[in-house]
């Protein structure tokens, strides 16, 4: 039963929490991929959009839950969604059209885009702190876990128990849905096609035609919604702290490059790759090679590379890596 309860040591604690941080980290490089392949420049204000989409969510749910609305054993932030969704959508097409569209007329290169978007990501990190505060804001409800440890422990009398939280369920299922979706937008509607004639070749894409300030609105729409989505996934599976997703913009922008930079398929490898070496790295071993090891063999260290306190360095030397020897990503990048 050893090698058996290994394995379930393994999926407890590196397999799911892999997967379901490594969807969250899909759904953010989409994003910042979206605004690079489309928008050719780097949203370093990705981060603080995810914290604004999440926050609207986070008051909705609050209000909805103190007048008894609910979705019984789901979280109630999955009815508040659409709404942080509207509210990020308005912020950006907001600020799309004070801040950034300014600097796109005037022909800006890509390097002032970035340093503009720093500007913004301050503004809008100032906002959600003002309104929502700096601490830890929890706003999950409902049943916490599909499959509890001592239940599983009770089914099948091993030693180790498999635990599935319901957040991490819903962000496996949402990441499916949302990729799914926007895959069949890009590919086969007349719009996403648009915009990917946009991305390969904008002077082209003029001449058929097609309007740019429209391929840039629904640019942004898209991306609220992904930035929603996973800033609402990653609060309610880990918690909600503005400066949290200020952090998360490095191994977003880990998982992008690493993928390809531009390219939505690498993008979602790249969140995988960079989540599940995060998490297998700061992982203490010690459970799993008890079980595997010989009598006496057990580590009597916790057989950890690094704490947990230094994950975000993992991205950092992944990051490193791939643009020292292939800096196109696993991907091609820039093709959407």
């Amino acid at each position: 039963m050893d090698p058996l309860n290994a394995l379930i040591a393994v999926s407890n604690y590196v397999l799911i929490p892999g997967i379901a941080y490594g969807s969250q980290l899909a759904l953010g490089a989409l994003g910042v991929t979206l605004i690079y392949g489309i928008l050719r420049f780097s949203n370093f204000a990705h981060g603080d959009t995810m914290a604004f989409g999440a926050m609207v969510t986070i008051l909705v749910t609050w209000w909805m839950q103190g007048h008894g609305i609910h979705l019984g054993v789901l979280p109630t932030a999955l009815l508040a969604l659409p709404f942080g969704i509207l509210g990020t959508m308005a912020l950006l097409l907001a600020t799309d059209r004070v801040v950034y569209r300014f600097y796109r007329e005037q022909k800006a290169k890509p390097v002032i885009m970035v340093i503009v978007s720093l500007g913004v990501m301050f503004i809008m990190n100032g906002i959600v702190r003002f309104i929502i505060g700096v601490d830890d804001q929890q706003f999950a409800d409902g049943e916490r876990f599909i499959i509890s440890a001592r239940d599983f422990k009770a089914w099948t009398g091993l030693e180790e128990g498999l635990s599935i939280r319901t957040s991490q369920g819903i962000t496996f299922i949402a990441t499916i849905v949302s990729v799914a979706l926007l895959f069949w937008f890009l590919n086969k509607t007349r719009t996403g096609k648009s915009m990917r004639a946009y991305s390969d070749n904008e002077d082209l894409a003029l001449l058929s035609g097609i309007n740019p300030e429209r391929v840039v609105m629904i640019t942004w729409l898209i991306v609220a919604a992904l930035c929603t989505v996973a800033g609402v996934l990653y609060g309610l599976d880990k918690t909600f702290k503005p400066f949290t997703y200020f952090q998360l913009l490095l191994p977003i922008f880990a998982a992008a490059i690493v993928g390809g930079l531009g390219n939505p398929l690498g993008a979602i490898a790249g969140g995988f790759v960079i989540a599940f070496s995060e998490v297998a790295v700061t992982y203490a071993w010690k459970k799993v090679l008890g079980y595997l090891a010989p009598g006496g063999w057990e580590p009597e260290g916790l057989v950890q590379l690094i704490s947990t306190d230094y994950k975000f360095a993992v991205s950092f030397a992944i990051l490193l890596i791939v643009l020292l020897f292939k800096p196109t990503g696993l991907f091609k990048g820039k093709s959407v």
